[in-house]
């Protein structure tokens, strides 16, 4: 054989891209998780499409879940975040909505997974600027029978889950493709993670007008940062507006826990059990697990949100920490 002088070299490797966010299945497909390769994660229960874990690069869980959640779609799940659709509580003077159990049927449906979204991290940034969208779907066309009977109007929901490292945000997409106008409550209820009930406060809710459910659902104006120390159900409408973020931090002004800022969600609901309350609720535990959790939900649930057909409803929520 003669040797050829100017023999072609072997093409040069490509470089290695970093590494890319991953999302995984369930054996069972009940589940949908995704990580970060910073480690961020990201767990969702097709049930309820309830984001059941959110944890950062160092694994700490940043969401409080119930030891006694049934994750097994036998019930809403306790904690984490439950999506509240069409109606928030139970609405017995609401004709369309009188029917629905308490929050509606969002979070007692199996939802869609619609596919998944990634912001891939470019060679020269890193893995930094990586993060995962997950999306969700539910409508009419898919709902139980049984729900569909209670509430018969035509409706689509998209509910995204993003996942990046300075934070979770979820976000909802309501649309009438029915024929006939609907009016509906939405209400995104997270449980968040946190050491002591007792050394938090609520800022960012000051001079803001809301219904305290425990004493009569009566109308009361906050003054200062709101503390907890008793059972807490309280429906604001803050003064500063959905971009003002909500801030749960150490006590006397102290560091930063977490921040919620809304998108289109006028109202924001505050809750903890305290002890009694705690105790009477079956699939709370432990029964001293309402030191570890506060709730702050951003919804739309004073009042109803009124979709013609055609219209869509957009609201969200980002926390970051």
């Amino acid at each position: 054989m003669v040797d050829r002088p100017n023999k072609p070299t072997a093409l040069a490797t490509t470089p290695g891209l970093p590494p890319q966010p991953q999302v995984n299945f369930s054996p069972d497909n009940a589940r949908v998780s995704a990580s970060l390769p910073t480690g961020e994660s990201v767990e969702v229960l097709l049930y309820g499409a309830t984001v059941i874990s959110w944890k950062d690069r160092a694994g700490g869980e940043k969401l409080w879940l119930s030891d006694a959640a049934k994750l097994d779609g036998s019930k809403a799940v306790r904690g984490g975040i439950p999506l509240v659709f069409p109606v928030f509580g139970t609405a017995p003077d609401h004709a369309a909505t009188s029917k629905l159990p308490q929050h509606g049927f969002a979070r007692n449906s199996r939802w869609e997974f619609l596919g998944k979204s990634t912001s891939e991290s470019s060679p020269s940034a890193g893995p930094s600027d990586a993060s995962v969208k997950l999306d969700f779907g539910l409508s009419s066309a898919t709902l139980d029978p049984q729900a569909k009977t209670l509430w018969p109007y035509g409706f689509n929901l998209i509910y995204s889950v993003t996942l990046t490292q300075e934070g979770l945000g979820t976000s909802i997409v309501i649309t009438n493709d029915g024929t006939e106008a609907f009016e509906a409550q939405v209400l995104l209820h997270t449980y968040l993670r946190i050491k002591d009930i007792t050394k938090i406060e609520v800022t960012g809710l000051e001079n803001s007008e809301y219904l305290d459910k425990v004493d009569a659902a009566q109308a009361k104006t906050q003054s200062g940062a709101v503390t907890i120390t008793g059972e807490t159900d309280r429906v604001y409408t803050p003064a500063a507006g959905p971009s003002e973020p909500v801030v749960v931090r150490e006590s006397g002004g102290g560091e930063e826990i977490f921040s919620v800022v809304r998108d289109s969600l006028k109202d924001v609901v505050v809750w903890n059990p305290w002890t009694d309350k705690a105790a009477g609720i079956g699939d709370f535990e432990p029964k001293d697990g309402y030191k570890n959790m506060i709730c702050i939900e951003a919804g739309s649930v004073r009042g109803w949100q009124k979709l013609e057909p055609g219209e869509a409803f957009e609201g969200g929520q980002t926390i970051s920490y």
